[in-house]
């Protein structure tokens, strides 16, 4: 509660207002260290979470660790973490969709999460209302079931900032990623301001969940509207004063930002955010007879992998010598120096690809992806 009011005395926050769900980051012993782990330890002691919890990736699949090459010290830290937020009741599902796994809010709902593509649906897509936390002030608002009333809590902070006019087709989750990636560029010029976007007729919850991450990622966007696909566009008025346009030209130099020269791609990913059923079954169809020539991952939630389990998929993309890496993602994984060149259809990953890992990356569709790891 010390967090919580610290926070909220920041802020100016009237007070606090309870929330209905929580999801923490900072789960990947990578992430959190000995440090970390000993302050995760700590509150475990006697702290029992009082509304649904659900965590972010971790830094490998718990089950199947060992044929995804995750050293055996590392597993054995990564499932000392995993065990203190299990003893709080903190349901362990290790997955940046929450949304998709159960922990789902409804419209209007207050909510405390911890993972910027999930802040940003949640907003954005949903309608629920929630700031981005940090790990610390997440796991806090869980174990109280409080968190302070400011920011996009309240309705004078969710209007539309900046009209984004899109003046091209978007379609498929590498192009809603490049889309992101403009986006967000230009949210960083103008100080992170909410955008308002027209020009797209429809989009699907895979579109969006990349739209998501990639915006989140490059311009810190917890929210957007988008005319006549999320809930909340026609609650405010359209903004006026600051009008930006996005050509066909602009996705493409954009694109070709996320595509590196003389890449040997040894690595594909599909999966950030975490996959779908759909996206895993459209894998299946697509890998269906057919073999990997590369390593070739499909990260996403334990229980939607299990979902893939009972229907087929599972053997479908194993038998082409793909694998799952359930739990965690290419992002927060141990990776690196382990590949030189990575594909994806995701901007986000292209950004850690190359930030945190040092890869030379190329962003492209999934059938493309798919393309690239049997060839």
């Amino acid at each position: 509660m010390e967090i919580l009011t610290t926070l909220g005395e920041i802020f100016d926050a009237e007070g606090m207002i309870d929330v209905y769900g929580v999801q923490i980051a900072g789960v990947s012993y990578a992430n959190l260290g000995e440090a970390g782990l000993e302050f995760l330890t700590e509150m475990a002691e006697d702290g029992k979470v009082r509304v649904l919890t659900t965590l972010n990736p971790a830094g490998m699949d718990r089950e199947n660790w060992q044929a995804l090459g995750i050293d055996k010290e590392f597993a054995k830290n990564q499932n000392r973490a995993i065990d203190a937020f299990a003893k709080m009741g903190i349901i362990t599902t290790c997955s940046c969709t929450p949304y998709l796994i159960g922990n789902a809010p409804h419209y209007g709902q207050h909510i405390a999460w911890a993972e910027s593509s999930a802040v940003c649906y949640s907003n954005s897509v949903i309608g629920a209302r929630t700031n981005r936390e940090g790990g610390p002030s997440a796991l806090a608002a869980a174990l109280t079931g409080k968190t302070p009333n400011y920011g996009y809590h309240l309705e004078k902070n969710r209007h539309g900032q900046v009209l984004v006019k899109i003046n091209a087709p978007v379609k498929g989750t590498d192009e809603f990623g490049v889309l992101g990636k403009i986006i967000g560029d230009k949210l960083v010029e103008l100080g992170k301001k909410i955008p308002y976007i027209t020009g797209i007729p429809s989009a699907t919850v895979e579109e969006l969940k990349s739209f998501c991450a990639s915006v989140a990622t490059y311009g810190g966007t917890a929210l957007f509207h988008m005319e006549d696909v999320t809930p909340e566009y026609n609650k405010y008025p359209k903004p006026t004063e600051i009008i930006f346009e996005i050509n066909q030209n602009e996705l493409d130099i954009a694109r070709g930002e996320l595509i590196d020269e003389d890449i040997e791609v040894d690595f594909v990913s599909i999966g950030c955010p975490h996959a779908s059923i759909h996206e895993i079954a459209n894998i299946a169809k697509l890998l269906d007879g057919k073999k990997v020539k590369k390593e070739f991952w499909i990260t996403t939630a334990r229980p939607t992998k299990r979902i893939a389990d009972d229907v087929g998929y599972s053997k479908m993309i194993e038998d082409a010598g793909a694998k799952f890496a359930a739990d965690t993602c290419c992002v927060v994984a141990p990776i690196k120096g382990r590949f030189k060149g990575i594909m994806v259809d995701s901007a986000k990953a292209c950004y850690y690809g190359r930030a945190k890992n040092k890869f030379k990356v190329k962003i492209g569709s999934i059938e493309e992806c798919v393309g690239e790891a049997i060839k």
